[in-house]
């Protein structure tokens, strides 16, 4: 709904609308990418007794600096890291608006290879920073000599990459990473958002961060570890990198709930993260079937699939809703995205599927 000609918001916000998936009550949700695995009622407990515990002290300011979050997050990833070397807040969202706010902002320009995650512009946008996007292959794995080419022409102070990329699924190379950091004249993020879903073999962005000081690698807990609801995202990068990140948070940016219910999940590491292995299989399951019904299918490392083509993908994911199963319209015109769910959820959406298309 436009916003009426008395606010006096600024002249480019004026016609855009906020982000944000569908919320609908329906009984088959896989349109934003959430695990369909909730935590155990010992994890719950854990964190519930975690919660309650930082409640006793909420008329204190929580610990500025998350120092015991930050410590358990660098365990968890590994790699030699240390908690002066992670960073953490609201969800990556957060990590990736202070990222433009640190390293972008008026004069400066960010660019990233389309499709891809829609927020990256509208980071951008928040912060004054110019945008940029090129263009992925035809099958959305990224054109490296194209991306090369760009950043040659451009000299961008930030290079955004994904990897699974979203809504496309689509993993990076790990040559073209290399060759894209060595190549940027500013900072280079690699958004893993997804990174817990890869397949085997698989390498990340993590191993190249002792290698560039200026690469930063975004996580979050939303996906893998079930945690969307507690929103926390954190980023992997130099000492140095994390200390101009520190310069632009907000004062207690993330709550002390947050910080006790991330840092209790992360205990439960192996609990949580045991249902990723079902899910990767029940998305090449799924992808398997798709082909076999005739539709094109991008190659997804991630707990998403983008499905296509459709002449009116409108059309398609009504009637899915119409049957109950909400999906997401995001990419490319002819495409939609099915996150993965349990399988009951993915008999639903392949029932419903048919029942459209046919």
């Amino acid at each position: 709904m436009p916003l009426p000609a008395w606010v006096p918001i600024r002249d480019e916000l004026r016609d855009d609308e906020p982000y944000g998936a569908p919320q609908l009550d329906v009984p088959v949700q896989l349109n934003t990418n959430e695990n369909p695995y909730g935590p155990s009622e010992l994890v719950a407990k854990d964190i519930g007794d975690s919660v309650r515990d930082a409640a006793l002290s909420l008329n204190r300011y929580p610990d500025r600096e998350a120092t015991a979050l930050r410590t358990a997050l660098a365990a968890y990833l590994g790699h030699g890291l240390t908690a002066d070397r992670v960073w953490a807040a609201n969800g990556s969202n957060e990590i990736m608006q202070q990222v433009l706010q640190a390293f972008g902002g008026p004069g400066r320009t960010a660019v990233s290879f389309a499709p891809t995650y829609s927020m990256y512009p509208e980071y951008a946008r928040n912060t004054h920073t110019r945008w940029v996007a090129g263009r992925r292959r035809d099958d959305f794995g990224l054109d490296v000599d194209a991306a090369l080419e760009l950043i040659a022409s451009e000299r961008p102070d930030v290079v955004i990459l994904t990897s699974p990329n979203n809504p496309t699924g689509t993993a990076l190379d790990p040559a073209h990473t290399r060759a894209i950091v060595e190549a940027a004249p500013g900072i280079v993020v690699v958004d893993e958002a997804y990174a817990e879903f890869r397949r085997d073999g698989t390498p990340s962005a993590l191993e190249l961060l002792d290698e560039f000081p200026r690469l930063l690698v975004t996580r979050t807990m939303s996906k893998a570890f079930a945690l969307a609801g507690g929103r926390l995202g954190y980023v992997a990068a130099d000492a140095a990198i994390i200390d101009a990140l520190r310069i632009v948070r907000l004062p207690y940016h993330l709550s002390a709930v947050s910080q006790a219910a991330a840092t209790a999940a992360l205990r439960h590491e192996d609990e949580l993260l045991a249902q990723v292995d079902a899910l990767r299989v029940t998305r090449d399951e799924t992808a398997t079937w798709l082909r076999e019904q005739g539709f094109e299918v991008a190659e997804s490392d991630a707990n998403f699939i983008l499905f296509g083509r459709f002449d009116d993908r409108h059309a398609v994911w009504q009637g899915l809703l119409d049957h109950g199963v909400l999906i997401r319209e995001v990419g490319p015109l002819e495409w939609l995205r099915v996150s993965i769910g349990t399988p009951d959820e993915m008999t639903a959406f392949r029932d419903a599927l048919l029942e459209v298309t046919r």
